[in-house]
Parts: structure tokens; sequence; C-alpha cells
């Protein structure tokens, strides 16, 4: 795996510090929010903008990639990106942040389209479960990081969003200066929505509400913790526990759905999450009374950010649970091409969680965030314990867990080792000699 990982340094160097300046901008901007005096439902719409952009940036960057190459893609992107972070600090808007909210969608989905396709054109069928994991590590790791970046400065200074953008273009030298040629671009078929829900009802519902629960929630977060007046420090404790709880929560939850029926884990789990979401509601604040129990260093602050951390590891696994519970119902030859349909209805149900959530906030105040999050929560549940009385369970040796970031695209999804194997370059070598 160093072998591998030496190898693809400058992709992991340039995606890990772009994602070092994406959780800082996203949370520096729901914290400035609050200080301009956004509404809430204001601050979930401009949020939203970053997904519409992931949205249709999903879609249009392979046409791009098949015209011009990886690099020029890679370089056009990043740099727009940066320029979205200028365009947040000089225009505090809603409407110019929703603007910088979608430039940032578009273009980091299309970082992410190029780097996870250079990583599987790199990766053989030894290596690319490696590779895979070494990428969810940079891609998490990085935005943990970001979110500690928080401390450098008062959000209502200018110093934060200047950083984002130099981060931004400094994730670009790495990619530029690769000696190795880019791959070729191949295109990726995905499954329908609608063939995808006959083949898998439950993966296919619990994604979409994936998408609304992971976008609401680090949308929104932050805008929370300011609301609740958290300490700068507070919150950005708050959010690299709730990012790295997420990591470690994959292994053991992985490790269960493949001993038992998937759609178990998928209930327990999500579950799971509507109870330590509760727990958050009960040891945070009395919205009636407007009393802030969280003072520095009380036991209630403690108990809510270990309820918070512990929601994260149960939540955050849901997507790669949808993935392989999905791959249960379809042959190995159309995993990829299933992993792309769902990863489209995640995408449009992260569009509407910041709207929807911020809603909630605005209608129950500030326990809004995890009302909304219980609530979405028992839809998968209850549907999950309904599918469980009308499906059979089904054993698929080809299906099993494996952790993937929810910012994974269909090229990303190659590299997961229950996908059709490929050919390796010693193979290819010997498939040439057989010619002749």
């Amino acid at each position: 795996m160093q072998k591998e990982v030496k190898k693809s340094w400058a992709l992991f160097i340039g995606i890990g510090v772009m994602m070092i300046a994406h959780g800082l901008q996203m949370q520096i901007m729901g914290i400035r929010s609050v200080l301009e005096d956004f509404s809430v439902f204001t601050t979930g719409i401009f949020m939203s903008g970053y997904y519409v952009g992931y949205f249709i940036g999903s879609k249009t960057t392979p046409n791009f990639v098949s015209k011009v190459g990886h690099i020029r893609v890679f370089a056009a992107f990043a740099s727009l990106a940066s320029l979205s972070a200028l365009v947040a600090v000089v225009y505090v808007n809603p409407l110019m942040w929703t603007i910088s909210r979608f430039i940032t969608g578009i273009s980091l989905v299309s970082c992410y389209v190029v780097t996870e396709s250079w990583l599987n054109d790199r990766a053989t069928n030894k290596n690319r479960g490696q590779l895979l994991s070494a990428y969810m590590m940079v891609i998490y790791f990085g935005l943990a990081l970001g979110m500690l970046l928080l401390n450098i400065s008062k959000p209502e200074a200018y110093e934060p969003f200047i950083l984002v953008s130099v981060l931004l273009s400094v994730a670009l030298v790495p990619i530029l200066l690769t000696k190795r040629p880019a791959p070729k671009f191949k295109k990726i078929e995905t499954i329908s929505i609608l063939e995808l829900y006959k083949i898998s009802p439950l993966g296919s519902l619990s994604s979409f509400f994936t998408g609304i629960i992971h976008a609401a929630f680090f949308s929104l977060i932050s805008v929370y913790a300011t609301i609740a007046k958290f300490t700068l420090f507070e919150t950005s404790i708050l959010l690299f526990v709730a990012t790295i709880a997420g990591v470690l929560g994959q292994g053991p939850i992985g490790y269960f759905s493949d001993i038992f029926d998937r759609r178990r884990v998928i209930v327990i789990t999500t579950f799971g999450s509507s109870l330590l979401a509760f727990i958050a509601i009960l040891t945070s604040n009395d919205p009636i009374q407007n009393i802030y129990y969280m003072d520095e260093f009380a036991f209630r602050k403690i108990i809510f950010f270990i309820a918070v951390g512990l929601y994260t590891s149960l939540c955050l696994p849901l997507f790669s649970l949808n993935l392989a519970h999905t791959n249960d119902f379809v042959p190995k030859s159309k995993f990829v091409a299933a992993g792309g349909g769902l990863q489209l209805i995640f995408g449009v149900g992260a569009i509407s969680g910041p709207i929807l959530c911020a809603i909630f906030m605005e209608w129950f105040g500030l326990n809004g965030l995890f009302v909304f999050l219980i609530i979405a929560h028992s839809i998968i549940g209850v549907f999950g314990l309904y599918r469980m009385k009308v499906r059979r369970t089904v054993e698929n040796p080809d299906s099993t867990f494996t952790p993937v970031p929810a910012t994974i695209t269909p090229a990303g999804l190659e590299l997961d080792p229950d996908a059709p194997a490929t050919l390796d370059e010693t193979q290819v070598n010997e498939l040439q000699k057989l010619k002749y």
C-alpha cells in the first residue's frame, strides 16, 4: 500500500489540501451567517447551493474531461473554487453566497471525478481496496483538519476566506507538477432511479434520506453551535469530533453488516442515530425558555459532545451500508452502475436537506435540527422494518461492506474490491503476447 500511495502522492496531497479548504469554508460560512443576522432558512438555501452545483457538476464534468483532459479540468475547477471563496468575502449577502456555494459544488465534484478516475487508472486488483481506504482517510481527515482551522481568526474577519483561497490554489501545484501522464477517461453508465428502486427499495429510499441527513447536519451544525453560544474553539472541536467519529464508526458497523442481515444493521443504526439525536436535545437547552444549560466545562456539554460524536459514528456509515445492501441484489457486473445510481439519489436528497432542516429550526427553535434528523432517521428505520417483512434475506457472496466517502463518484466506486475485476499491467502484457 505504501508503494502505491507514494506513487499517487500528488493526487493525495492535492485533494487533501482541497478538503482542508472545503472544511474551513463550509463551516466559516455557517458561523458567519449567524453573525450577519441571516435567518436560518436563508442559510439553508445558500448551503443547498453547494449540493445543486455538486449534482450538476457530476453530470457535466465527464464531458469536460473527455475533451480537454484530467489536468486541465482539475486546474480550471480548483481555480474556480478559489475564486468562489473570494466572492464570498467580498460580497457578504445571501445571493452571492448562494452563487459562491454553487461554484464550489461544481468545482469540487469535478476535482473528485479527476482524482478518482486517476486513482482507478493506477489501481490493480490487488491494491485498489487499499487505495480506496487511503483516499477516504485523506478526504475525512482533511475535512476535520479544516474545521480546526476555524481558530486562526475571528469569523468576522476576511483572513479565513483568504486562507481558503490560498489553500485551493496550493492544491493545484502537486497535480500540475506530476510527471506521470493522465489516464484516458472512461465514461461509466449508471442505473436509472426507477430501476434501482425496483431492485432495492430500502437502498434507494435510505440513500435519499441519507443525503438529506448528511447535508443538513454538516451544513447547519456550525449554525447550531454559534446560536447556542459555543466558543469558536468549542465549535471547531465539536466539528472535528463529529467528522473523525464518523470515520471510526465505519469499521465495526461494516463488520456486523457482513455477518447479519444488512437491513437489520441499517434499522438498528438509524434508530440508534435517532436516540442519540434525542439525547443531544436533552443535554443542550430548553427551547421554550431559551435557557442554555451548556455553560463552559459543564457536564451537560461534555455529554452533548459525546452524543454528537456517537451520532455521526452511526450516521456517516449509512451511505456505505446502503451501497452494500443494494449490491446484495445486483450482479457483480452492475455494482459500479448501481453505486452511481445511489449517488444520484443521495445528491437529490442532499439538495433539499439544508432547506428542509432550516424550516424545522424556524418552527421548533434551535433543536429543530435534531428534531428533523430524528424524523428522517425514523422514516428509514420504519421502512426498513417493513421491507424485512415483505422480502427474504438475500446472500450474495460478491457483496461485502466497503467504507467509502459519501462524496464518491462512479469513477471512485471502481476502486471497490467487490467491483468487477480489472486487468492490471501484467495481465494486459500477457494478453498482448497471446495475440502474437
